[in-house]
């Protein structure tokens, strides 16, 4: 049997305390990671859904209104048509808990289809 001395009440409180913080913010940093990622998939979608909507010919608000709810808030998005393709560039943000760690490329993709001749 141990007996503990009465230096040692509470130290496994003050032991929590000092770690709780950086738990947290591990967990934060993960959880943004895993926002990034989910970001990245959002950007492949809009800029799919896009070109195949405008290659086959919908208007192009239409396609944009369509291409903006499936992105992420504040993605920008580009379109270009050139030689009987068009393209569709989408690109968020980093999420704001990472962007002070520098460095990480925003999410961005790009999708490409061949304009459908007119019937």
């Amino acid at each position: 049997m141990t007996t503990r001395s009465h230096r040692e009440h509470g130290a496994a409180t003050a032991e929590l305390a000092v770690a709780l913080p950086a738990l947290v913010l591990v967990l934060s940093v993960a959880l943004a990671a895993v926002d990034l990622g989910l970001a990245q998939v959002r950007c492949v979608d809009a800029a799919r859904v896009g070109a195949r909507l405008l290659a086959r010919g919908e208007p192009n608000r239409a396609a944009l209104d369509e291409v903006r709810a499936a992105a992420p808030d504040g993605a920008r998005v580009s379109v270009t048509t050139e030689q009987g393709a068009v393209t569709v560039v989408v690109t968020a943000q980093v999420p704001a808990l990472l962007r002070p760690l520098g460095g990480l490329p925003p999410p961005t993709a790009s999708a490409r289809a061949v304009l459908e001749a007119a019937p």
